[in-house]
């Protein structure tokens, strides 16, 4: 089922929590709302679901304008973080609780709910009860009491988030392979990066109830549309060095060092930009290409399989990934280029993307 949301708005009082939101998801896939907390994702979720109702603006599936129906109408199934199991229930009722509540006949609540046990594996937990069951079997249960009533969209609210880390990993994953394997439309929402771009076919980056980009994952990582977009994706964060256009020169805040770099040509003089650079980025043997950066080494550091150093441009710090053969030393002056990809130049006051 498509999803569309025309200039979507809620407002809490003189609070706008989402700002004049219009985005189409596609059927079938995989979108995750993603954004730091705070910045109108589950608010959009609430709406969605009809929990919320809108303060302006329109919200479609496929043909039918459900901005004013009940949540019982939209054919939704929901997820929450609680997972919200009835706990004197067990496995094989909480999963068909739903279809009970529809007064669906005893042996087709049963036969739907068995089946769906079984794509979410707990098909070997029907007689337990909640309290008898892990935290990523629960939620298992909770994933298919939400499908079991074959639901037109599967709304999930950072449904991992109680859970460790190795098992948020394994959960994530079997998240994914349950809605391929169902063909429903599923709205994911998390403020986990990694966990977004793992299993995501689109992502929708918020911040203050507004969007900043909707692309593929890989695209908003390699392609970012402003700064915050670029800040927020990546790990480690990515390298942001304040400088000035000047004479056609990029110069850091402090007037300490400068480079001519031909891919910033077209910036106007007297302009405050950020240079910012993804620490793979960085060519440390640059040979004679153009475009380098006179640098000092600060420190080389291996962690695991990894090894990165830091260094200063000007006064300027910034990390980059090395290559473990190339022996850098504290102290050392090094010319560093940049490689095509994880480059970009932002305007410091607006955050635009420049280059």
């Amino acid at each position: 089922m498509q999803v569309k949301l025309k200039d979507i708005t809620k407002k809490f009082g003189s609070f706008t929590a989402v700002n004049t939101f219009s985005v189409t998801l596609e059927d079938g896939e995989m979108i995750c709302l993603l954004g730091p907390s705070g910045c109108g994702k589950s608010t959009i979720l609430n709406m969605l679901s009809g929990i919320l109702p809108v303060s302006g603006g329109e919200i479609w599936f496929d043909d039918d304008n459900v901005t004013k129906d009940p949540p019982e109408e939209r054919g939704i199934g929901l997820v929450f973080q609680n997972y919200a199991l009835y706990p004197h229930m067990t496995v094989l009722e909480n999963i068909c609780f739903p279809l009970e509540i529809k007064k669906v006949p005893k042996a087709e609540r049963l036969e739907r709910a068995t089946r769906m046990a079984k794509v979410v594996h707990v098909d070997q937990l029907l007689n337990r009860k909640p309290k008898e069951l892990s935290g990523g079997q629960q939620q298992r249960v909770a994933i298919a009491r939400a499908l079991v009533k074959e639901p037109r969209l599967l709304l999930l609210d950072e449904p991992l988030s109680n859970l460790d880390a190795r098992l948020r990993l394994e959960m994530r994953e079997e998240i994914r392979r349950i809605q391929l394997e169902t063909g429903v439309t599923a709205i994911f929402v998390t403020h986990d990066q990694e966990e977004a771009m793992a299993i995501s076919d689109h992502i929708v980056l918020m911040k203050d109830g507004v969007m900043q980009q909707y692309d593929k994952p890989q695209n908003l990582y390699d392609s970012p549309a402003n700064q915050f977009v670029a800040d927020f994706l990546g790990n480690p964060p990515i390298n942001n060095i304040p400088g000035v256009m000047r004479d056609g020169l990029f110069v850091t805040e402090d007037g300490k060092a400068k480079a001519d770099l031909s891919f910033m040509k077209g910036i106007e003089n007297g302009r405050k930009v950020n240079l910012s650079v993804r620490s793979e980025s960085f060519d440390t043997t640059p040979g004679d290409k153009k475009d380098t950066i006179l640098c000092t080494c600060t420190g080389v550091y291996t962690v695991g399989k990894e090894e990165t150093a830091t260094f200063t441009f000007g006064d300027e710090p910034f990390r980059a990934y090395i290559d473990v053969e190339e022996g850098l030393e504290k102290g050392q002056q090094v010319s560093l280029a940049f490689k095509k990809r994880g480059v970009f130049v932002f305007d410091r006051e607006t955050g635009v993307r420049l280059v």
